[in-house]
């Protein structure tokens, strides 16, 4: 059995992989390891450079997707190919160093009673409002969930053998990684790292997956939106109530006039808008729950290299 296997899911990678592979062989040259390279429907020429690396690097395996199925299912997909005493997942792009494999890995063999190093990030290289949304994110979604969630907790980490073992039991189809890592238990140490500048390329994740990313994650390990809509139309009703209340004693007593027009439509609005967000949370776990009934894969491999039959 390896020591460790490093798992590597790759989405358009091609300027970076072979920089990232010649730095892992120098980092972890005095470990028998094994990097298990996962490309997730590459539409560039990753696919080639990594078959390049495979045939002059014994420790290269690799697994392709039939098309992009995102970085979760790759990451899946590693998890379930590593039988290694330690499995840790990186990040193809130099933002994350090998060197830090160590790191973890030192940790785990001086620290039995631990189960897994998660890699944070407390020093983000991003813009203001990228870093105002995810503090934002971490603290509702630790609000919402029931499992605590770390801020600038990242996936990049080290796992024990058997705490890859419970997570390969988890198939669901719609993977929130953060969350899986968090929800399995097992004591974890939150270990700082300085996140360096992308060797090429830019990242995958925009403003606008980073958002539908975070909302995937609150769907999936929280039920407390439902709540939320059902509190929210019961306020909503005893503000309609008190407020019919204050109309007809105003009536009744002082013989005021009741507003129109005005205040049917913003009535109408307020209600009306309210329903609309309780229709699309429904909506959404209904979603989720349809999409799971059809027990599709979480992945479709085209091709791989290096494992055993």
């Amino acid at each position: 059995m390896k020591k460790i296997s490093v798992i590597v899911p790759c989405y358009n990678e091609q300027d970076n992989i072979k920089i990232f592979n010649e730095t892992l062989k120098e980092t972890l040259k005095k470990i028998d390891y094994e990097v298990i390279y996962v490309n997730d429907g590459s539409r560039d020429k990753t696919l080639n450079n990594l078959k390049e690396i495979a045939k002059n690097d014994k420790h290269v395996k690799y697994i392709s997707f039939s098309r992009n199925f995102n970085k979760d299912a790759a990451l899946a997909a590693g998890l379930d190919y590593s039988e290694a005493l330690y499995t840790t997942i990186i990040d193809a792009d130099m933002q994350q160093h090998p060197k830090y494999i160590l790191k973890m890995y030192e940790f785990l063999e001086n620290n039995p009673d631990y189960d897994q190093v998660a890699m944070v990030n407390k020093h983000r290289k991003e813009n203001f409002l990228t870093i105002f949304f995810k503090k934002c994110f971490y603290k509702i979604i630790d609000f919402l969930s029931d499992i605590k969630f770390v801020d600038g907790a990242s996936d990049f980490r080290m796992l024990r053998n058997n705490v890859v073992t419970e997570i390969k039991r988890l198939k669901e189809k719609n993977r929130f990684s953060k969350g899986i890592f968090s929800w399995i238990g097992f004591n974890t140490y939150y270990m700082e790292y300085e996140v360096l500048d992308r060797v090429s390329g830019v990242s995958k994740f925009n403003f606008d997956s980073n958002l539908r990313y975070a909302f995937n994650g609150i769907i999936s390990f929280s039920t407390k939106p439902l709540r939320i809509a059902t509190y929210t139309g019961i306020l909503s009703s005893i503000i309609a109530f008190i407020l019919l209340i204050e109309v007809l004693i105003e009536k009744i007593f002082f013989n005021t006039p009741i507003a129109g027009y005005p205040t049917i439509m913003c009535a109408i609005l307020f209600l009306g808008g309210i329903q609309l967000i309780t229709i699309g949370i429904l909506g959404e776990y209904l979603a989720k729950a349809y999409i799971e009934t059809k027990n599709r894969p979480i992945y479709i491999i085209k091709e791989k290299y290096g494992f055993k039959d």
